[in-house]
């Protein structure tokens, strides 16, 4: 089963709130997840982010590839430079 960590949009029209979540690649984008690790607000300012970073860390240690979207956010929160340290 691949898995893919990306965001489910939730919130009203024109004020978007995204719950990143961990899901498999045929799982629609607010469909069926596996498990929640965070949540990311762009309408705070700055950019509100908020993840479980064991939970991350786990999945990405399990092969859960983070879509384009995630993968910059997770450098801006500091939790991918963890992973690449941790896995070399």
């Amino acid at each position: 089963m691949a898995t893919k960590i990306r965001l489910a949009r939730a919130g009203a029209k024109k004020k978007p709130f995204y719950q990143i979540i961990v899901a498999d690649v045929r799982s629609r984008r607010d469909g069926r997840f596996i498990e929640n690790v965070g949540t990311y607000d762009p309408n705070q300012n700055p950019a509100a982010v908020k993840f479980e970073e064991a939970k991350t860390l786990e999945w990405l240690g399990k092969g859960a590839q983070p879509t384009d979207t995630v993968k910059q956010i997770l450098k801006k929160a500091g939790i991918w430079e963890k992973f690449v340290a941790k896995s070399v």
